[in-house]
């Protein structure tokens, strides 16, 4: 006799509902990106349409800060390093696009530069920007994790760490005004593959591509977080020192997580920026790597919805509120934040699993979801105990 016929449920039957909660998955992802791209034009004005996209670019930066911090237990605090590499990588093809060969982009003859830097001359290619917007965050990510995850450098220290190294890359893009224009960023971009960038239409492709990037982010998430690997993410974050005495090596696997992490960031910074139309060092700014972590923590960590859910909702509060009370609006969005700390330790996504669920059951009359043997949880004498329990307590 199995394993699985022994507490009632068949291993064929585990399969098939296993088969049909990944099927059910896969059409709500398929109707909300259907939602999105066909709906929210029709429904949303232009102006909020491309505060949507842009949070949805956004939203891909948070699934990597929630592999890293909500399954492995690395909180990054300098995750716009990679998401302004990637900015910046896609915007100095756009800079050179509309320049004749041998012209130099606008804000370089302004400062005096005579030749374009060598290693701006293969960015005149779109191939070569399209790689290097997730190749160059990837590698970086990859290269700085291991300098820091061989020495078995983790919690307070890491956070540290990519703080500093945030500082860093800000005062070097921040001060290199003949190569990237300094603290103005690199900006008015005209034409991409020929097309007019700021063209409405062209600006709905930009939208339509982040969605379609977003679904393929969060399926390659959830992916890396499903099986032995994802256990073995979790585990590290758990207790690292007992995955190590069990003769696995931690720090292979977190490299490799922690770049696909920053790849995320450098793709969210791309899209990011051909939709706003700048990327400065401002990107690069503590403040901004702190509030992509404020996204997941109000979503809800190691929920992979939840970081999608609070990047749309802190930010869309967030602009909201900035027009209405402009004065105020940031006493506001830090009594969010009070509210998710205190309230809502999970997270909303965590708070819905725990609670939200059995209140929507009970508000239909619907019978208590249970875990164990259901003869078990609603046999009187068993409930009779646990209150007596619940009493000496």
């Amino acid at each position: 006799m199995t394993s699985d016929s022994v507490i009632g449920i068949p291993g064929r039957d585990r399969r098939r509902q296993h088969r049909q909660a990944l099927l059910l998955e896969v059409g709500v992802i398929a109707l909300l990106a259907l939602i999105l791209i066909f709906l929210m034009p029709v429904i949303l004005s232009g102006f909020r349409l491309s505060l949507l996209g842009r949070f949805l670019a956004l939203a891909i930066a948070a699934l990597g800060i929630d592999l890293i911090w909500g399954y492995t237990g690395m909180l990054s605090l300098g995750h716009g390093i990679f998401f302004a590499i990637g900015g910046y990588a896609l915007a100095m093809h756009l800079q050179l696009a509309p320049v004749e060969a041998g012209t130099l982009p606008e804000f370089m003859n302004l400062y005096g530069v005579t030749e374009l830097p060598w290693f701006w001359k293969p960015f005149d290619s779109f191939g070569f920007a399209a790689i290097c917007v997730i190749l160059v965050p990837s590698l970086l990510g990859a290269l700085l994790g291991y300098l820091v995850f061989r020495n078995r450098i983790r919690g307070v220290y890491f956070s540290i760490l990519t703080q500093a190294a945030t500082i860093v890359f800000f005062n070097f893009f921040n001060g290199q005004q003949k190569l990237f224009n300094g603290t103005n960023g690199l900006t008015n971009y005209k034409t991409l593959l020929g097309a007019n960038v700021n063209a409405p239409q062209t600006q709905f492709v930009f939208y339509t591509l982040t969605v379609l990037f977003l679904v393929g982010a969060y399926v390659l998430s959830r992916w890396l977080t499903r099986g032995r690997f994802g256990n073995l993410l979790i585990a590290i974050r758990d207790d690292e020192s007992r995955v190590r005495f069990t003769g696995y090596n931690p720090t292979g696997f977190k490299v490799l997580v922690f770049g696909i992490s920053a790849g995320l960031a450098g793709l969210a910074g791309a899209l990011f920026t051909i939709q706003t139309g700048i990327i400065s060092p401002k990107a690069m700014d503590i403040a901004f790597s702190i509030e992509m972590v404020i996204w997941v923590a109000v979503g809800g960590r190691a929920t992979l919805v939840g970081a999608i859910l609070g990047t749309l909702v802190v930010n869309f509060a967030k602009s909201l509120l900035s027009e209405r009370f402009p004065d105020i609006w940031l006493f506001f969005q830090g009594a969010l934040f009070l509210i998710v700390v205190t309230v809502l330790p999970d997270g909303l996504v965590g708070w819905w699993r725990s609670h939200g669920v059995e209140r929507m059951r009970s508000l239909f009359g619907l019978r208590k979801r249970v875990i164990t043997y259901p003869s078990l949880e609603e046999d009187p004498e068993v409930q009779q105990e646990r209150e007596n329990l619940g009493a000496r307590d």
